[in-house]
């Protein structure tokens, strides 16, 4: 079953001197459950626009998106509970800095899911030990490195129990050194079956965990394939000509 289906999406904006900018044209696509679809593309060409839109940070301008099947651009639909079901990570951690490790990972089912306190802390500790940062438990985000950050803002999307996980750029602001430890933590989640769809420049992730690998340029989907559909035998001209500057 589709867990995320996309079609015929776009998203508009208007420049100055009234010019339509077409962030993302006529997209399409599809995450059935327990599958991990990376997109990859340049910088620009609508791969975070594109993922914003699905739990509508970004509205659309037209198309329509599909979660578990229900067409989240109906203005009927509620967007708080598809909220609730989908988790996000971004570049920036987002933690509270006045909150410790642990609270940042329990405040989320405590207030949206009314999750009792002994039951989301004993949650929480699961998931910091999930992603190798118990000790951390009653540290403020300050203490922390990148890596540990991003470490704990994943454990915090995890705690509101998610059917399917984005990630946008999520290794982006670390040093080098930092990247894997994020990484590692993405590689067993995608083993364990959780569905995700994650925009990253780390291609050697995308070989490893994605079903799927999409190729955005200018707002559209060039092309899709396996891994090794798409970094070893790419169709289109425009997608060999990308992968060979940064292969």
């Amino acid at each position: 079953m589709a867990k995320i289906e996309i079609k015929n999406l776009y998203k508009d904006y208007d420049s100055s001197g009234n010019n339509t900018v077409h962030a993302v044209k006529n997209a399409s696509l599809t995450v059935n459950d327990g599958e991990v679809v990376v997109i990859i593309g340049p910088s620009g060409s609508g791969k975070s626009t594109l993922l914003r839109t699905i739990n509508k940070l970004e509205s659309v301008t037209s198309g329509h998106i599909y979660i578990d099947g229900v067409d989240i651009t109906d203005p009927k639909t509620d967007i708080r509970k598809i909220r609730e079901e989908v988790g996000m990570v971004f570049q920036s951690y987002n933690l509270f800095p006045h909150l410790t490790v642990l609270d940042n990972v329990t405040i989320g089912p405590r207030r949206v899911r009314n999750m009792g306190k002994r039951e989301a802390e004993k949650l929480g500790m699961e998931l910091l030990d999930r992603v190798g940062l118990a000790e951390k438990a009653k540290a403020h985000p300050n203490m922390l490195s990148g890596g540990q950050q991003q470490r704990v803002a994943i454990a915090r999307a995890l705690a509101m129990q998610p059917k399917a996980m984005l990630f946008d750029e999520p290794t982006s602001a670390l040093d080098p050194e930092m990247i894997k430890e994020v990484l590692d933590v993405m590689l067993s989640l995608a083993k364990d079956g959780m569905t995700m769809l994650l925009v990253t420049h780390e291609m050697g992730f995308a070989r490893a965990a994605a079903d799927k690998v999409i190729f955005m340029d200018a707002g559209e989907i060039i092309e899709e394939g396996s891994p090794e559909e798409l970094f070893t035998n790419p169709k289109n001209e425009r997608t060999k000509s990308f992968l060979d500057h940064i292969l």
